[in-house]
């Protein structure tokens, strides 16, 4: 075991003690310096990389927090000013949910919380406002789940209810966004947030919701359609429309000129709006197709004949009693039959026909729908093809059945008013796709790389420090072992030079012994000089 340490440390403690005090400082001081360095090495290297676990906390949910982590003993740092609660940094989703099963953090609003610990005899009045307090509490916590809403503030105007109609007022809200820096909100988010407000309060009318941000803006216009004529849903719908025919008409060309080598754009021009139509119409009368609602005629003639002759007693005789005939009576407009079969023709004949047709009217109501296509424009650039290494141009044939395609895949209407243009051009570089993101801009690998950073530095640490402090100290050590070797192998020689000349039996001779010291001295006469200045401080001792 001794023999092991010798070769592993070839030095010993008669190698330290023959330094000097001023090398034997010094390789304490390096050596104490070396090993404090590498131990603060070693300690950053372990020490883990902080991540923000909250921030921009109230007061009380970030003491709440603390205390919860210093419970569990994990490590935690605050940010300067205290804004922010700072845990290592692969531990913050686990810490996360551990916090968020002990509701952690509960946010500067209460919610219906608030209604467990309601006192016993309690005002009306007071419950209504812890009512409302917890509304606006439970409101502000959901509007703040919004991935752009970094926070959320809600106030309610909700009147006392009264019994006269007539003095009767509705409810009105106002929201206050806080968005999270570079975000914002569309129309229909906005939208979104509107109907949440006023489908959680009775009565409430979308149009009584005001949402502000955070700079004073006013986020909800009231009838935004009617002022500015345009509509987020009209938007996306005319949207939906382009894009549709834009995918259909790349769709089918890309099996024909090849993937990559066809661009489509596609303007709709679209009809929203609405229209009623009544239009009542009457055709000419009469017409064969016209029906006869009713039909009367009337005829009316007379026989007598008026008044002739002479005047006198003949002429005032009464008239022959008329004798009905034994047929029927005449047809109408048939003569009469007067006394001995004579044949007596009306004097006075009258016909009257009277005919009702039924009216042709038609009645036609017509409501137009919204979103009608009134005309559609599409522009298709294909790129040039490839033949024998070389960019060529297409030909006119492939370009009227690239026409003819697409003709079809948008549904031209030449009466509609569509227009179609097909350009053949090369593509340039810009309109390749982009490239990914670079491999160095991956949040994951800049981690990793750090860590890896952290011990490429500590070895090259380690390896500086021994090869500039250890080794060198070890060389020196090695040495003056190696140096107080000789000098003890050396010393039974000289002893033995100054004696009186005997020889033993296995041991060197004279002429040996006088060689080798005479080598000693001649490799290192500060040792010699060593030697002899003992001895001679040993003989004035005795």
């Amino acid at each position: 075991m001794a023999e092991a340490a010798a070769q592993a440390f070839p030095f010993s403690f008669e190698a330290l003690n023959r330094l000097t005090t001023k090398q034997k400082v010094g390789a304490m001081v390096a050596v104490a310096l070396a090993v404090a360095l590498l131990a603060a090495a070693w300690l950053w290297v372990r020490t883990p990389s902080y991540g923000i676990l909250f921030s921009n906390l109230s007061e009380r949910d970030g003491g709440q927090i603390v205390g919860a982590l210093q419970q569990q003993n994990i490590p935690y740092k605050l940010s300067e000013g205290g804004g922010a609660i700072l845990v290592p940094a692969t531990q913050v989703h686990d810490i996360r949910l551990r916090l968020a099963s002990q509701g952690l953090p509960k946010g500067g609003f209460v919610g219906f919380e608030v209604m467990e610990t309601q006192k016993l005899g309690a005002s009306q009045f007071l419950e209504q406002v812890n009512y409302q307090r917890a509304l606006e509490g439970e409101l502000s916590r959901t509007i703040a789940t919004i991935s752009a809403v970094q926070g959320a503030r809600v106030h309610l105007a909700i009147p006392k209810q009264t019994a006269f109609l007539r003095d009767e007022m509705k409810p009105s809200a106002s929201v206050l966004l806080n968005l999270q820096p570079g975000r914002g909100l569309e129309p229909a988010q906005v939208a979104g947030i509107v109907h949440l407000v006023s489908s959680s309060v009775p009565q409430l009318a979308p149009a009584a919701v005001s949402v502000v941000d955070q700079n004073g803006n006013l986020i909800s216009r009231k009838d935004s359609a009617k002022e500015t004529g345009l509509d987020p849903n009209q938007s996306r719908f005319t949207r939906e429309i382009e894009e549709t025919t834009a995918r259909r008409v790349e769709a089918i060309l890309a099996p024909v000129v090849g993937e990559g080598n066809v661009k489509a754009q596609v303007v709709a021009d679209v009809d929203f709006s609405t229209i009623d139509q009544v239009a009542e119409t009457y055709r000419p009368n009469p017409t064969p197709e016209t029906a006869i609602r009713s039909q009367q005629t009337a005829e009316s003639g007379t026989t007598q004949p008026n008044a002739a002759g002479v005047p006198g007693a003949l002429s005032n005789q009464p008239p022959v009693p008329a004798t009905a005939p034994v047929t029927a009576p005449p047809a109408p407009g048939t003569p009469a039959t007067g006394p001995g079969g004579t044949t007596v023709q009306p004097l006075n004949y009258t016909r009257n026909a009277t005919t009702n047709y039924e009216l042709d009217k038609t009645v036609r109501h017509t409501r137009g729908q919204p979103g009608v296509i009134r005309r559609l424009s599409v522009a298709v650039v294909l790129n040039h093809k490839k033949a024998a290494g070389k960019s060529v141009a297409l030909s006119e044939a492939e370009l009227k059945q690239a026409n003819d395609l697409v003709r079809e895949a948008m549904g031209f209407n030449k009466d509609r008013g569509d227009t179609l243009n097909v350009v053949n051009a090369p593509f340039t570089a810009s309109d390749a796709a982009a490239p990914a993101t670079p491999v160095w801009k991956d949040p994951e690998m800049q981690a990793n790389g750090k860590e890896a950073l952290k011990w490429v530095a500590f070895i090259v640490l380690a390896f500086l420090l021994w090869t500039r402090v250890f080794k060198p100290l070890f060389d020196r050590l090695v040495v003056a072992a190696a140096e107080a070797r000789e000098t003890q192998a050396a010393e039974p020689g000289l002893a033995m030079a100054g004696g009186e000349g005997h020889h033993v039996p296995g041991e060197r001779s004279f002429d040996d012994k006088l060689a080798t010291a005479r080598e000693i001295a001649r490799k290192d006469p500060k040792l010699v000089a060593a030697l002899i200045r003992d001895w001679m401080s040993g003989g004035e001792q005795r």
